[in-house]
């Protein structure tokens, strides 16, 4: 599925998932990061949408897990940089070792992140996108795109050079 056809297909969903999110939670800010975290779960599978009957089910579903899940304060994780770790291992030669390691760290370190805090950086270095077009796919504002990004770089940063001055 191609971005225009998610704008239209997905992104549509907003009002009817908030209604369920609400539902399910107390919380207002609760509601809409759940949201934003069921676009981005369909955006990265949005290439398999297709083989589903009915995406507002799926759509549906989706919320009411990420719902239950914030409730129980489990949240599960879900490597959305394994495939990219995998290709830089392999890219990397045996003269790059030092550069491989801190590649290595890095991904262990976005792995840590909030899944909405992976996926806004993904779709913004991997699949290039900009804020606008994030937050359009993500049914969010702008300044909420750029506010996660914020704060993903700053706690990756942080991260990072902790353990490497350790």
């Amino acid at each position: 599925m191609d971005k225009e056809r998610f704008i239209t297909t997905v992104v549509p969903l907003r009002e009817k998932l908030m209604f369920f999110a609400r539902r399910y939670s107390d919380d207002e800010e609760d509601a809409q990061d759940v949201i934003q975290e069921v676009f981005a779960k369909l955006w990265v599978i949005r290439e398999e949408l297709h083989k589903y009957d009915n995406i507002t089910a799926l759509s549906v579903q989706i919320t009411k897990n990420l719902c239950f899940n914030k409730i129980k304060q489990k949240k599960r994780k879900y490597s959305i940089f394994e495939q990219i770790a995998y290709e830089a291992d392999n890219k990397t030669n045996e003269n790059k070792v030092e550069q491989k390691d801190e590649i290595k760290h890095l991904f262990r370190i976005v792995d840590k992140l909030p899944d909405l805090q992976q996926t806004v950086l993904r779709m913004k270095y991997v699949d290039d996108l900009d804020a606008e077009e994030i937050a359009q796919l993500l049914g969010c504002t702008r300044e909420a795109v750029w506010m996660n990004l914020s704060r993903a770089r700053k706690k990756v940063k942080e991260l990072f050079f902790k353990i490497e001055g350790e």
